[in-house]
C-alpha cells in the first residue's frame, strides 16, 4: 500500500463538504448547464444519502462519488477525483467502496453514464471491469 493509500479516507458527504464537492466538480468538467451541483447535492440528500461517498487525502477533499440502488440496478453518478491524483488508485478505491455498499444491499448490476467524447473516463470504468451495454440511453427532463 502507497502512502497514498494509507491516508485515504473514504467517509460519507457531510454538509461542511458542500463548496469543496462543487469545486472538485468543476474542475473535473463535470457540471453542466442543465445540472445545479448544489441542487444535486440537496435531492441526494434526501434518498440513500449514506451512498455519497467522499474520499479525504492530507485533509483535502480528493474525490467523490454518488451511488443509488433503486431496487433493480445500481447506478454512479459524479465519480471525481482530483486531477493531480488521479492514476494513483483514488477513483478505484472510491469505486471499490461504492460497489461493497451497493453490493451489500443485494444490488446485482451497476450502471453509469459517460459522455461518449471522455475516452479517458471511459477506459478507467472498462479497467474496473465496466463493459459497454447495447443500449441506448434515454433522458428525460422533468424539472
Amino acid at each position: 500500500m502507497t502512502d497514498r493509500h494509507a491516508r485515504l479516507n473514504i467517509r460519507t458527504y457531510h454538509p461542511a463538504d458542500q463548496a469543496a464537492v462543487i469545486a472538485l466538480w468543476h474542475a473535473c468538467g463535470l457540471v453542466v448547464p442543465q445540472n445545479d451541483p448544489a441542487d444535486d447535492i440537496a435531492h441526494k440528500l434526501t434518498v440513500q444519502p449514506e451512498l455519497f461517498l467522499v474520499a479525504d487525502y492530507r485533509e483535502r477533499l480528493a474525490a467523490t462519488v454518488m451511488a443509488g440502488y433503486d431496487g433493480h440496478r445500481g447506478w454512479i453518478n459524479y465519480l471525481a477525483v482530483q486531477p493531480e491524483l488521479r492514476l494513483a488508485g483514488v477513483g478505484r478505491r472510491i469505486m471499490g467502496v461504492a460497489e461493497d455498499k451497493l453490493r451489500a444491499l443485494g444490488c446485482p448490476k451497476i450502471n453509469l453514464q459517460v459522455r461518449e467524447s471522455n475516452a479517458g473516463v471511459i477506459t478507467f470504468y472498462k479497467r474496473l471491469g465496466f463493459t459497454v451495454d447495447p443500449v441506448v440511453s434515454l433522458g428525460k427532463r422533468l424539472l
